[in-house]
């Protein structure tokens, strides 16, 4: 397939990315121009790649008129043009290349609805691609630190009734809340291909939050969002991963995360997938949800478990009842467990507490024996020293003499 290469460009940088009218380069203030140029700079994110300079872009065919041999050709050059920046701050900059690249988005996804087999296998790294390029962008700076996105205005993306062309027609423009528009999206890739749902549902499970639990109950509420859409054949891929990871949001100690996790039960659809693979996903549920109802501090905590393991014993009730007995079984093992190793710590902290006397012991008597020594006092019997010696104990030197006087006499 032959495709138009774009001629290569930089992104301008950050501070030659508008354009400064006559007024200002005749005026004898340059300090108010500076001035205006940072305060335009921080409306905008998509300024800083802006790129339309070095690019002039030029119509193409029609895709509707283009024949079946060069329809997919004449889609990659499109992509490849609507991969171009411009400038959304200077609404009169560059207006035939925004025109023709908004005819371009448009065509595109006019196509892509109504069109079956238009986006082959080889299309998707340059759709991606370009959907990257204008999606991806850094936030603008903020001209209020202290912004509160309940009372403030949001910030605004001057390009995005450009760029919401490429996903859906109502995003809304938001930069702080743009989280649902996002899984709405990801929602409509579901739709259109069912085969990303497993990578979509990995890829949430691989990034999920572990100290942040607001963002915990937003991961919470996107993968039910995608469960509600979910093919039973895709959701049998990722049950194991998905409810491993709703036990551990049950057993949270934030009550928010245990509550959004529970509220799957809640769902019809959701529940109809779980009755039918009740003998896979109880199991790995059950324990959590047992030791949970006995232990967690919020009792609408408790209560919702309470009713989730009613809803299992309604579905399966011999399976509940075998992972119950299981469950006592490995409580009173456990139980067993935590006796020994209690039994076990406590033995060897006496026994480290009569070597820890026997060395005081020893300190003491090896003391009060250099003490001895210092003041020419003879050891006494019952020290170690004498107790333990193998030399003879020196005999007083008349014995002595006496007893060697003796053997003579007796000679």
């Amino acid at each position: 397939m032959e495709t138009t290469k774009l001629p290569p460009s930089s992104p301008s940088s950050p501070t030659t990315s508008f354009s400064v009218p006559s007024a200002e380069k005749v005026d004898g203030f340059p300090r108010r121009s500076m001035r205006r140029a940072r305060q335009r700079r921080s409306h905008s994110s998509s300024q800083f790649r802006y790129q339309s300079s070095q690019v002039e872009l030029t119509p193409l065919p029609l895709l509707k008129d283009a024949p079946v041999a060069e329809l997919h050709d004449l889609f990659c050059k499109k992509l490849q043009q609507c991969c171009v920046l411009f400038d959304f701050l200077d609404c009169v900059a560059d207006l035939k290349g925004k025109e023709i690249k908004r005819a371009a988005l448009n065509e595109l996804v006019e196509s892509v609805a109504t069109s079956r087999g238009v986006l082959i296998e080889p299309l998707y790294p340059e759709a991606i691609k370009m959907i990257s390029v204008n999606i991806f962008r850094t936030l603008p700076p903020s001209e209020n630190p202290e912004f509160d996105p309940e009372e403030d205005e949001p910030t605004l993306e001057a390009s995005w009734p450009h760029l919401q062309l490429h996903v859906c027609n109502y995003m809304c423009v938001n930069l702080v809340s743009s989280s649902p528009q996002l899984a709405y999206c990801v929602v409509q890739f579901m739709e259109k291909d069912a085969t990303v749902t497993e990578y979509i549902i990995r890829g949430l499970l691989k990034y999920w939050p572990k100290t942040c639990t607001q963002k915990e109950v937003m991961f919470l509420g996107e993968i039910e969002e995608i469960l509600d859409v979910i093919e039973p054949s895709q959701f049998i891929r990722v049950q194991e991963p998905l409810f491993k990871q709703i036990a551990a949001c049950i057993s949270s100690p934030h009550f928010q995360v245990a509550e959004r996790a529970l509220y799957f039960w809640n769902n019809e659809y959701i529940l109809s997938l779980i009755e039918e693979n009740c003998q896979v996903i109880l199991p790995l549920v059950f324990a959590t949800l047992y030791r949970v109802s006995k232990e967690h501090w919020n009792q609408t905590i408790v209560s919702l478990i309470y009713n989730v393991l009613k809803t299992f014993m309604e579905m399966n009730s011999k399976l509940f009842d075998d992972l119950t007995a299981s469950y006592k079984v490995e409580k009173q093992k456990e139980m067993k467990r935590e006796r020994e190793r209690t039994e076990l710590w406590r033995g060897l902290e006496e026994h480290q507490e009569r070597r820890m006397q026997m060395l005081t012991e020893a300190a003491r008597n090896q003391r009060n024996l250099q003490e001895r020594g210092e003041r020419g006092d003879p050891p006494t019997p019952s020290s170690p020293q004498t107790a333990h010696s193998d030399q003879p104990e020196p005999k007083p030197s008349g014995a002595s003499s006496s007893s060697s006087g003796g053997g003579e006499s007796a000679t």
